[in-house]
């Protein structure tokens, strides 16, 4: 009887994977076991190609060659994933192996990433489904013991494979078409293009805003306050005459209560965090981008087991975890700040379970994020790392605790013809509130406490004033605000309708949200100040330039329902395909007919341009010179034949980031001794020479020593 191959992810989760199975053989890319062989991706090791790898010609950007829709997409190998694609392809067509188990990350992108290898590799063997929340020993045994046949997520494939695809064909075109048209580097995607959108409009309001002064009248009683209010409730008055004329009316006189109203209210305690959420309250108690606390989420997940998987877009639990809150929360009583909080849920007769928490027609691929059911070693996270879990521990308990009450107070006071109005708080249970007040030391909130007093009683103002007012633009973004306009994108359209069937749907995925911001920047369309997400120039002038179509949620929206229903089976992915290229037609079409009459200017290219390019050393090959771009170091002999070229990412999978100084290096002295490693396969840190093989046209790594 043969093996049964496992292909995870990452190395890491690889690792943790055959610590379970046994699999304890280390062999050149996989680790192996009596019943099970365990190897791993590297993320992505199989792309789509690009367009000259279709025809050659394509490789010159023209008009002329637009739209390029091949007939069939076709996949290529990632540049320096071949050694690993290539152990993959050997074990996944050996003889020994039998059947195969996907265990990638349990979401559309990880099924992308298995499918794409399985189907570059032309294997044609039986696969299962790993599908598991949390990467603790319990979580993988019990995902092996309900493995699911492939075929139960072939329609996840095709939404995956579509949503590559769609993208490919909207991201070529749409770049080609108006790069070539405004003559300036422009990257437009189906997701960054109305996100930058948004950020591009609320900074034109911004700037469009024309302030504007307003007055109100404070009555001040002593021990309370109160707002001049007229019969329609408004509070504002235009001029400064007619609010201090009001002022000086009522400036000590007694004023008559003629209403008192009190009314009993309550906070219900927040949601568990799905991804975007955590990523908010992050950005705002911590100043974190997005993409800061999806890694910190990802090692606390992966490296640390301590919570649940992050890349979620669920706030709930299903059915099947209720028996699991108390044996979680138990673990959190060894955990310090969180223990006392976490027994008072333990020692609860029966925990207040609602369809605020436990819901399973709202859990996704995965439920919400919570703490793992795994033993904790605090003591071993980094300062950041404590911060995001005690995030996650703290809402996991909050959930369970009572509302937050308090009682409302509104008292209308009349002096003479004038009506002021007051409103205050009284807490009368701090409920879940209590946990965040100790932990984080908040404060209760802001609300003025009201004295009892009673219809009927008089009450002295000793001073009344007029104060002046401004009228305020709206708020810049911010990460967390961003993040939440992109999460509710579609409902901001005026079609009930439309509103109606987007309501599930959003600008991009939390998994994807925090690299679209990331890409915004690295494109220089936006850039952050302080905690601002500001537009740029090129920014404002691309949303100028593209259809309403392109910069509109609605649009993007009507994709991801479209990619949703594909998942659940009730599009047709050929349906979906045939929309597309109807709309990539339009884009390139558009691009070619629109004259705006702007004229973008783009920077970066304009630098490079007049920069003079610096000699880092000479051609092992030709000894021209060696020069840099973007993507790699090259001879600047390349147009009379010489074929030097160092891509700068060759030896990222080791752990190495090539610079202008390793380079100089390694050709001024032919190698580099003793250089900081870590092994592809294992992550184990070693040191290896660095050479250069002339043959292969490569640096290569010798001798390579693990450090002990």
């Amino acid at each position: 009887m043969g093996k049964i191959l496992v292909i995870a992810e990452k190395p890491s989760v690889a690792r943790d994977i055959a610590k379970v199975l046994k699999c304890t053989e280390k062999g050149d890319g996989f680790l192996a076991g009596n019943n099970y062989i365990v190897s791993w991706a590297v993320g992505h090791l199989v792309t789509l190609c690009e367009p000259e790898d279709y025809d050659k010609t394509l490789k010159r950007w023209s008009a002329s060659s637009l739209p390029i829709i091949p007939e069939t997409m076709k996949l290529k190998a990632i540049r320096g994933s071949k050694k690993q694609l290539d152990i993959l392809k050997k074990l996944m067509n050996s003889k020994e192996t039998d059947s195969l188990i996907c265990a990638t990350d349990s979401g559309r992108e990880g099924e992308l990433i298995f499918r794409y290898i399985y189907d570059y590799n032309k294997c044609k063997k039986p696969f299962q489904r790993l599908w598991i929340s949390s990467m603790t020993d319990a979580a993988i045994k019990e995902g092996f013991a309900n493995l699911k046949d492939g075929s139960e997520y072939d329609l996840l494939y095709s939404s995956a494979k579509c949503r590559s695809e769609a993208d490919w064909l909207v991201g070529i075109n749409a770049t080609r078409a108006f790069t070539i048209k405004y003559d300036a580097l422009l990257s437009i995607g189906r997701v960054q293009t109305p996100t930058l959108a948004m950020i591009v409009n609320r900074q034109k309001e911004i700037d469009e805003f024309v302030p504007s002064k307003y007055y109100e009248v404070l009555a001040d009683y002593g021990n309370f306050k109160g707002t001049w209010t007229d019969d329609k409730n408004n509070t504002k008055l235009d001029k400064r005459e007619n609010a201090e004329a009001i002022a000086e009316k009522v400036r000590d006189k007694d004023a008559l209560i003629t209403d008192v109203t009190k009314t009993a209210k309550q906070t219900l305690p927040p949601q568990l965090y799905d991804l975007t959420e955590l990523q908010r309250d992050c950005n705002k108690m911590y100043g974190f981008s997005a993409q800061k606390t999806l890694d910190i989420a990802q090692s606390l997940y992966e490296k640390r087991k301590m919570i649940t998987y992050p890349r979620t877009d669920s706030r709930y639990l299903s059915d099947d975890m209720i028996p699991k809150i108390k044996v979680t929360m138990k673990r959190l009583t060894d955990s310090g700040i969180f223990a006392t909080y976490a027994q008072e849920v333990i020692d609860m007769e029966k925990l207040p379970i609602t369809k605020r928490i436990v819901d399973n027609k709202k859990v996704t691929d995965h439920h919400a994020i919570i703490p793992a059911d795994n033993s904790y070693r605090k003591d071993s996270l980094t300062a950041d790392e404590k911060k995001v879990f005690g995030l996650v521990a703290l809402r996991f308990i909050a959930v369970f605790n009572p509302p937050y009450k308090y009682t409302s107070t509104k008292i209308t006071a009349v002096c003479g013809e004038e009506t002021f109005v007051s409103k205050g708080s009284n807490v009368t249970d701090e409920g879940w509130k209590r946990l965040y007040r100790e932990v984080y030391k908040n404060n209760r909130d802001g609300e003025q406490i009201l004295p009892d007093v009673k219809k009927g009683d008089s009450v002295h103002i000793v001073n009344a004033e007029a104060v002046e007012k401004e009228t305020k633009p709206p708020a810049p973004y911010n990460e967390a605000t961003l993040l939440t306009a992109m999460e509710n994108a579609g409902k901001n359209t005026d079609d009930e309708e439309l509103k109606e069937k987007l309501k599930e749907y959003a600008l991009g995925t939390p998994a994807t949200r925090a690299a679209i911001i990331e890409r915004l920047i690295k494109v220089g369309y936006i850039h952050r100040k302080g905690k601002i997400l500001v537009p740029d120039e090129k920014g404002r002038q691309l949303i100028q330039i593209v259809p309403e179509e392109m910069k509109s949620p609605v649009t993007t929206g009507k994709w991801e329902k479209g990619l949703g229903s594909i998942a659940k089976g009730t599009m047709q992915s050929e349906k979906f395909m045939a929309s597309i290229n109807r709309y990539v037609y339009y884009l390139v079409g558009y691009a070619a007919e629109e004259n705006s009459g702007i004229k973008i200017e783009d920077k970066r290219r304009k630098t490079k341009s007049k920069a003079r390019p610096k000699s880092l050393g000479k051609c092992p090959i030709c000894g021209g010179d060696i020069y840099e771009n973007t993507k790699a170091y090259y001879c600047g002999n390349w147009k009379n034949g010489c074929k030097f070229t160092i891509w700068k990412n060759s030896l990222e999978r080791y752990g190495v980031s090539l610079t202008e100084d390793i380079i100089k290096e390694v050709f001024e002295k032919g190698e580099i001794n003793e250089l900081p490693v870590v092994k592809a396969q294992t992550g184990e840190k070693c040191t290896a020479k660095l050479i250069f093989n002339k043959e292969k046209n490569i640096l290569e790594l010798m001798d390579m020593t693990v450090i002990q």
